[in-house]
């Protein structure tokens, strides 16, 4: 059962809190009557909600809207620093969880802010401040870190037997045997509730699995592997993509 975490209560428009975490914390079950901007200055976290996963690397941030029950897990010692914010005050943001993009400016921002503990619009300096994260909030991109779950049980079997063991090399029609579909059921089943084909939705799994693996501080080529890449330049060609760079010097910088 979610527990509510009470954040409201102060005047102010944005509350801050900053935190370190060691590997493998979880954050148990809970929600917010604030809206929460989660950004981990180092290391990387695993958001859950009921049906869907996001990765939080490193530069990104983590969109949580009030009421939305939430876990959060640490990959390797994370530096988290998170803004509260109250009720319509982000506009612009979805009303369902998102990784955003971090760019320099935001996130000297969000640690200005986290310095400062609370924002309140009666002081003219914290309302401009406000003003200048609320501006940069309508500008970020939304990047594709989020693994939804099927909710069909045939597809949720085939799908949780992979989450268990994301290098299992076995084929879909291999992984549907006996499961009650064929595989093209279960094919057409992930694209009705995950918007994606099979083989997409693997490789996010994939990709989210090794980043927390690199999170921890494994080796590239043993997250690679771990994950199911055949290869650890299949891996690096896959992360570059999505993160604009490849793994080393995401991680390094």
């Amino acid at each position: 059962m979610a527990i509510l975490d009470r954040i409201s209560g102060s005047d102010a428009a944005i509350l801050t809190l900053s935190r370190g975490y060691h590997p493998g914390h979880v954050i148990p079950l809970h929600f917010h009557d604030r809206d929460q901007l989660v950004f981990a200055s180092h290391g990387v976290m695993t958001v859950r909600t009921g049906e869907d996963t996001w990765v939080v690397p490193a530069h990104r941030a983590v969109w949580i809207p009030r009421k939305a029950a939430h876990t959060i897990t640490m990959s390797g010692q994370v530096a988290m620093r998170t803004l509260y914010l109250r009720q319509g005050l982000a506009r612009s943001l979805p009303r369902k969880c998102c990784v955003i993009n971090v760019p320099a400016l935001l996130r000297e921002l969000i640690l200005h802010a986290c310095a400062c503990g609370a924002l309140r619009r009666c002081i003219p300096w914290h309302s401009h401040l406000i003003d200048v994260i609320l501006d940069q909030l309508c500008v970020i991109d939304v990047v594709p870190l989020q693994l939804p779950l099927p909710r069909d049980p045939r597809a949720l079997r085939v799908a949780e037997v992979l989450v268990a063991n994301p290098s299992d090399q076995r084929t879909l029609a291999q992984l549907s045997s006996g499961n009650g579909a064929s595989r093209r059921t279960i094919e057409r089943l992930f694209v009705d509730s995950t918007g994606m084909t099979f083989g997409r939705w693997r490789q996010q799994l994939r990709l989210m699995h090794a980043m927390r693996l690199l999170g921890a501080g494994a080796p590239v080529t043993q997250a690679a592997l771990d994950a199911g890449y055949s290869t650890p330049s299949a891996f690096i060609a896959a992360f570059r993509k999505t993160q604009g760079a490849t793994p080393s010097l995401y991680f390094k910088r």
